[in-house]
């Protein structure tokens, strides 16, 4: 590794070190309550090492959304394409969307508390964020229709909307109950309430 590599290395490190800090202390706070001195010592810098890499608190937030959502949206990415079936696709986009949130509990806090509300975040990530997820959805509900799994004349905002809300209610309530229990269960009766609600499996009649 030659110096310019260790010096890259060095300060990919340090950002990441303070996003992490930052929603730890952004989770524990609250964003409007929290302080840059508060992040800069959770991440064991000095207060100005943060403007370095940021411009100010609200920079911090977006830039860890901006980063983590395309790290998780690689991975809905994947396990969708791993399936055949619209049921199995969106089983396993919803598993992994529970798990993901599950699993970083800080996260999980602060975007149920400040992005989905979008008032210190950019819009732009808020929106892109939506956007892609609205995608897949898009494409597990018509591959679904083509089956014959889901009704054709669905209207497929109103599907999303209510499939996407469904699973940010899941998490809230996660969160606010203190995350105790192990929300990734709710994963399978979810997706078998979509298919039993707006589905033809429980009614083969049905257009």
């Amino acid at each position: 590794m030659d110096r310019e590599q260790a010096r890259t290395g060095a300060i990919n490190s340090k950002y990441h070190l303070i996003l992490d800090a930052a929603i730890k202390v952004f989770a524990e706070q609250g964003f409007h309550q929290a302080t840059i001195s508060q992040v800069a010592r959770e991440a064991g810098v000095a207060d100005g090492t943060i403007y370095l890499y940021f411009k100010n608190k609200a920079d911090i937030l977006s830039n860890f959304f901006s980063y983590r959502s395309r790290q998780v949206f690689d991975r809905f990415r994947q396990v969708v394409d791993q399936a055949d079936s619209a049921e199995e696709k969106l089983r396993n986009l919803i598993r992994l969307h529970l798990s993901e949130f599950q699993r970083d509990r800080n996260m999980a806090v602060v975007f149920q508390r400040e992005a989905l509300l979008a008032r210190y975040v950019k819009d732009e990530y808020i929106i892109e964020v939506t956007r892609m997820y609205m995608d897949i959805l898009t494409e597990i509900i018509r591959l679904g229709q083509a089956e014959g799994t889901i009704r054709k004349q669905l209207p497929l905002g109103l599907a999303k909307r209510f499939i996407l809300g469904a699973v940010n209610e899941v998490i809230n309530t996660w969160v606010v109950t203190g995350g105790e229990k192990d929300m990734v269960k709710m994963a399978d009766p979810l997706v078998d309430f979509y298919f039993d609600g707006i589905g033809t499996r429980s009614n083969p009649e049905m257009p």
